[in-house]
């Protein structure tokens, strides 16, 4: 299935669990660099005047943003004096320019001058696990995780360091191989559990998962991720799991959020509300749960209770009121009330005339949603018109606003006018990824298949870790029966880089059906379906049924998926090509 652009902007969802406090972890990779100052007359004890010359010229070359220069002085300059304030300073002035290169080099000889320090130690491991090193980083974090004070907060690091890693199971290697040693810890089967999800070994993250509960019972990180894993494979299990754990811990308040959110996600909106409600009472030390609540209805389709919500947070002493401008302007226009929408748009402001949108993305985000509702009234040209007014547009943002110029003539059936206006955006802006990944989106519209393979090549080519890419080539040819074998390794690529992504799952299950794979597609379009009851994978799901023989199953799924979104062309189609 592919994440297709969205047409109308969506209700962002603002997430209160708990930041993990890294602690040992804790290096800086971007400090005030050239703020600290070192003695000259320090130096001069130790160095003769070309060793002053060449350290006043590092911090020169920082000072005008020469960060190269600069690095290499002061690598020279610590080899050379065998200074371990001077390795220190020409790593840290490496890793703020993001040379990996030059950051290696200095982070080593760091290590190398100080074998003793947690911070050499850190900043050494953290760069080779950026270059895909883990053999070198593998000592390195063993002598970190020793250290017992601290022991806990390193382990539940490691899979932040690991975040970036394609090979999900080298990542799970290397994380029980550090744990091994460590039976006892809660935190070091945590974060095996945790690597295990991302590489989609669901058996041994629910074990270590599991133990890690054991060892620790009011742990809240731990439930929540255990809940997540559950939820993988059966929302029902999760959910009861939830309500065990908050039977036991009344004040796990991001437990409960996450359990409202499972409910919602299930249509359980009735067994959600008592939860949000809970939620909602501790306003009083924390207005923004009044946000997140409101969200949270607007997900379960009860807008009068979240705007009641949304309007009890401006009533409050909340600082930052522009998203609840914006979300109020959406309950509006979800009520076809498009005037008193585009009042509550109009409340969110610049910060000032002479300032620009760069400062306020709050600001763009209304502009966009008000030329949606503008192309409703008065037609694309107009709303066109408006975004191209804007001003002072970062890359980024004037990225977004083509998007959304895009998607409005697509909403008014333009399809090869707005595949026409990104292809010249992608021209003017080459290598801009989502600008690349929305004009294959409208090459498909037109049926322009060569132009939408070749875009998505090339986006796997300048950033390889973009799932969607994967995704979409590969969901593109399964759709249209083609290269069904490259499609099977294109969207494994993807699933094995989001690996509890619906949307790659629905792909994985429908190449699968093409493949003639009957069980192996239910099993995956299931599991996509328990966790977003989307009716795009309620059409293909219900087709492998009906396939499989199973035509009442197939036909309640329809019922389901038709009455989600009555309009929804793909299960209108599934459903006459079956029930002609």
């Amino acid at each position: 299935m592919l994440k297709n652009p969205t047409l109308l902007l969506n209700f962002k969802t603002k997430s209160l669990l708990t930041a993990i406090s890294v602690g040992l972890f804790s290096l800086t990779l971007a400090p005030s660099v050239f703020a600290e100052e070192v003695a000259v007359k320090q130096v001069q004890t130790e160095a003769n005047a070309e060793f002053v010359f060449k350290y006043l010229a590092a911090e020169v070359a920082g000072q005008k943003g020469e960060l190269g220069i600069s690095t290499q002085l002061f690598y020279d300059l610590a080899k050379s004096s065998r200074d371990v304030r001077l390795a220190e300073r020409a790593a840290k002035v490496a890793m703020y320019s993001k040379n990996a290169q030059a950051a290696l080099e200095t982070a080593k000889l760091w290590v190398e001058l100080d074998a003793n320090s947690t911070e050499a130690q850190q900043a050494a491991v953290q760069i080779y696990v950026i270059n895909g090193d883990f053999n070198a980083a593998k000592p390195l974090l063993q002598k970190l995780l020793a250290n017992t004070e601290t022991q806990s907060n390193g382990f539940l690091y490691l899979n932040t360091l690991f975040s970036h890693q394609a090979n999900r199971n080298t990542v799970l290697q290397l994380v029980q191989e550090l744990a091994a040693p460590y039976k006892q810890l809660a935190e070091a089967h945590f974060s095996v559990a945790q690597a295990a999800f991302q590489a989609n070994n669901l058996s041994l993250a629910l074990k270590e998962s599991t133990l890690a509960n054991e060892l620790k019972p009011h742990w809240e990180i731990a439930a929540i991720q255990q809940a997540d894993i559950l939820y993988s494979t059966s929302p029902d299990q999760a959910i009861s799991f939830y309500r065990n754990f908050l039977g036991d811990n009344a004040d796990a308040n991001d437990a409960r959020l996450n359990l409202a959110r499972m409910l919602i996600k299930q249509s359980r909106f009735n067994e959600a509300k008592p939860e949000l409600v809970k939620l909602s009472k501790l306003a009083n030390s924390n207005p923004e749960i009044l946000v997140v609540v409101g969200l949270l209805f607007v997900q379960s389709n009860q807008f009068n209770d979240a705007e009641k919500y949304f309007l009890q947070a401006l009533d409050s002493e909340i600082k930052n009121k522009d998203p609840i401008y914006l979300y109020l302007g959406q309950i509006a226009e979800k009520n076809k009330n498009d005037t008193e929408a585009i009042n509550w748009y109009n409340k969110v402001q610049q910060l000032a005339t002479n300032k620009s949108i760069q400062q306020n993305d709050h600001y763009l985000d209304a502009k966009l949603s008000a030329a949606n509702l503008i192309n409703r009234s008065q037609g694309a040209d107009i709303a066109i018109k408006m975004l191209d007014d804007l001003e002072n547009l970062s890359d980024i943002q004037l990225a977004q606003v083509i998007t959304a110029q895009a998607n409005i003539l697509a909403q008014s059936k333009r399809h090869q006018e707005s595949f026409e206006l990104l292809g010249k955006a992608v021209a003017n802006m080459p290598n801009t990824s989502e600008l690349i990944y929305e004009y294959a989106m409208s090459a498909e519209r037109v049926q322009q298949y060569t132009v939408l393979e070749t875009q998505l090549r090339l986006l796997i080519k300048i950033k390889p870790t973009f799932a969607q890419a994967y995704n979409a080539l590969g969901y593109s040819f399964a759709d249209r029966n083609v290269k069904l074998e490259e499609a099977n390794r294109l969207i494994a690529k993807a699933l094995e880089l989001s690996p509890g992504d619906h949307y790659i799952m629905d792909s994985m299950g429908w190449v699968q059906y093409r493949l003639g794979n009957l069980d192996k597609a239910y099993e995956y379009l299931n599991k996509a379906y328990n966790l977003q009851n989307d009716s795009e994978i309620a059409a293909h799901l219900g087709e492998v049924l009906w396939k499989q023989g199973k035509h009442d199953e197939a036909s309640k799924i329809w019922d389901e998926g038709l009455k989600a979104n009555p309009q929804n062309e793909t299960i209108l189609k599934t459903i006459k090509k079956f029930n002609p």
